[in-house]
């Protein structure tokens, strides 16, 4: 199983949004150059996160995207169904009631959203910082 890369550059994005300092916005020019991506690829991820409510757009000289939910409601499940979808990772090809490998399957991508779910972007973001204030290298920089 593999998510898109649109998924990496979206968990990305999020991150990067969540950081910035309370009702400040960040251009798309700048996300796609922090990400080495095209702006026009980057603006269909994010109008992605927008349709799904994670992030907003404001219009303007001075807009940007900025975050639309509070921080300790955005988990890595919403950012993945946002650009992949919330649909099932397998289905049988046999087409017949009861099959026992898709109840595992299906148990198990149960699973996976759920630790998914679980894990918060703002919990991620803590535990960098956290390490950051730790590295030596990074204490003599500041």
């Amino acid at each position: 199983m593999k998510y898109s890369n649109a998924t990496n550059y979206a968990l990305h994005t999020m991150v990067h949004i969540m950081r910035l300092p309370a009702g400040s916005t960040i251009g798309v020019q700048d996300l796609a150059e922090m990400q080495k991506l095209s702006p026009t690829y980057l603006s269909k991820i994010l109008t992605k996160l927008t349709k799904a409510g994670l992030i907003e757009s404001t219009p303007g000289v001075k807009g940007g995207y900025k975050l639309a939910r509070f921080q300790n409601d955005v988990s890595f499940l919403d950012v993945i169904n946002a650009i992949e979808g919330d649909t099932n990772l397998f289905n049988c090809s046999l087409h017949h009631e009861g099959c026992q490998i898709e109840k595992v399957m299906r148990q198990a991508e149960e699973n996976m959203k759920e630790e998914l779910a679980n894990q918060l972007l703002i919990d991620l973001i803590k535990r960098i910082d956290e390490q950051h204030q730790h590295d030596p290298i990074n204490k003599e920089a500041n």
